[in-house]
């Protein structure tokens, strides 16, 4: 019997229930024998000084498109209405000019269009970069590739791989989260560990279609049993599983186990804590949108993301979409960058208001751009080939308007940037080395950036 009374098929049970929402089953030991004797989440050393600790990555479901929102295209205007040389799977398209003005903002200078005018006010705090490229334009395998590095086979996420590198800095949070992720276009492999250890995958909170504001967290708490006498279940039970291991050695799901309900304890308290805007001042609510229907819902998630961030928590990612307007361009994108606009200006004020924004990296973009070209009369096809997302914070350089697309915006023509040079730039700016960041598994040293990938210094301070 356990002391509290239970049984001991009851109290695990009572575990089970109590923790079973947090358990992160399976990870697999880490490289050294010290390694797997602490916490997988534990602080690690990056391989040189880290310029960003945390990363906030804005991720906008379905692809903005770049000719109408921070890829200036005078040309693309004069010739509105003129036969595409690349029509792609559109025979016959013509030419469609932004219908969005265009206007330089900050000592930058940079271009931005009327859709943003919150986040045009941070120009000179904004790394522009107009040479993304990625493989394939269809959704499922972009949007993976943007999130994991491969659209062909299972692999961990960038997230994972983040906290796998650095570990996170508070005990009483997970390392990795994710509000509101799609399910679509891969689901959970876009904030999955696959092979990593599982406790590096995200913790998601709330899902895509339901209000953020209406999220909870299953299991938080235990209604049986007080702190107290959970306390003395659970060291119980990781007593009985440590002398599993003992005897076993190597036993990935126990070790699993044994993290995930450390953690799942710790967060009863701090989680929802963290979670409460009740303590945030009227001001602060007002800057992210919260007074306002249209903004509300991802002006909480940014200013989540702040308090995440400056509870410890490594990285944080956020999505909001549909921005896929293969008709309904103008109505679509006015719509969801007005949803999006006075919330991120919100978080990079608020970022630097709290003296964390030199060390977040904020990352803003979708898994591909959109064609130059119209299709349906007021919409855009998908383009692979050249699109934009911007950086801020975190060892980014601010103000800068990095690679271009051709006069049109249909393909990177300077400075181009796959999505692994992009994920090796990131990995930089966070401390790690992209090609020593790897874990053994089938074989070979596997990383994030497979064998491909290049820094690109151009955009670090």
């Amino acid at each position: 019997m356990h002391p509290t009374g239970f049984s001991r098929r009851d109290w695990l049970r009572s575990v089970s229930s109590g923790f079973g929402y947090m358990a992160f089953a399976g990870w697999s030991t880490l490289a050294s024998a010290s390694d797997a004797k602490r916490s997988p989440l534990a602080p690690r050393a990056p391989h040189f000084p880290a310029r960003a600790r945390h990363v906030i990555f804005l991720c906008m479901n379905g692809a903005p498109s770049h000719v109408d929102t921070f890829d200036h295209k005078p040309k693309l205007a004069e010739h509105d209405g003129k036969p595409s040389d690349r029509p792609g799977r559109i025979p016959g398209a013509k030419l469609m000019g932004s219908p969005w003005r265009f206007r330089q903002h900050g000592a930058s200078g940079l271009w931005v269009s009327e859709l943003f005018p919150r986040v045009a006010a941070h120009t000179d705090e904004l790394c522009v970069v107009r040479s993304m490229q990625t493989d394939l334009p269809a959704h499922p395998e972009a949007y993976l590739m943007l999130h994991t590095g491969s659209s062909q086979f299972i692999r961990p996420s960038l997230g994972a791989w983040t906290l796998y590198g650095l570990g996170t800095e508070c005990d009483d949070l997970p390392g990795f989260i994710a509000l509101k992720p799609t399910g679509r276009n891969g689901g959970a492999q876009n904030y999955g560990s696959a092979f990593l250890p599982a406790a590096c995958q995200a913790t998601r909170i709330s899902s895509e279609g339901q209000p953020i504001a209406q999220a909870r967290i299953g299991n938080i708490r235990n209604p049986r049993l007080d702190l107290k006498t959970q306390r003395l279940q659970l060291d119980l039970v990781q007593a009985m599983n440590r002398d599993l291991l003992e005897r076993e050695r190597v036993q990935p799901g126990v070790e699993g186990v044994i993290e995930s309900y450390e953690l799942a304890f710790r967060m009863q308290g701090k989680l929802p804590e963290v979670m409460d805007l009740a303590g945030e001042s009227a001001a602060t609510k007002t800057l992210y949108g919260l007074d306002d229907p249209a903004t509300a819902d991802f002006g909480r998630q940014c200013l989540l993301a702040r308090r995440f961030v400056q509870a410890g928590v490594r990285f944080v990612e956020l999505t909001h979409g549909d921005w896929d307007q293969h008709r309904g361009l103008k109505a679509g994108h006015a719509r969801n960058a007005r949803a999006v606009d006075r919330p991120i200006a919100g978080l990079l004020a608020d970022l630097r208001a709290h003296g964390l924004l030199d060390q977040t990296l904020v990352i803003w973009g979708g898994e591909f751009g959109r064609t130059p070209h119209g299709q349906n009369s007021d919409g855009r096809d998908h383009n692979n080939k050249g699109f934009s997302l911007w950086l801020a914070g975190g060892g980014a350089r601010a103000g800068l308007a990095y690679g271009q697309t051709d006069e049109l915006g249909y393909e990177a023509v300077e400075h181009p940037m796959h999505v692994h040079d992009l994920h090796a730039t990131i990995l930089h700016l966070l401390g790690l080395d992209h090609e020593r960041l790897t874990y053994r598994y089938a074989g070979r040293d596997m990383r994030l950036t497979d064998v491909k990938g290049v820094v690109h210094r151009g955009i670090i301070a």
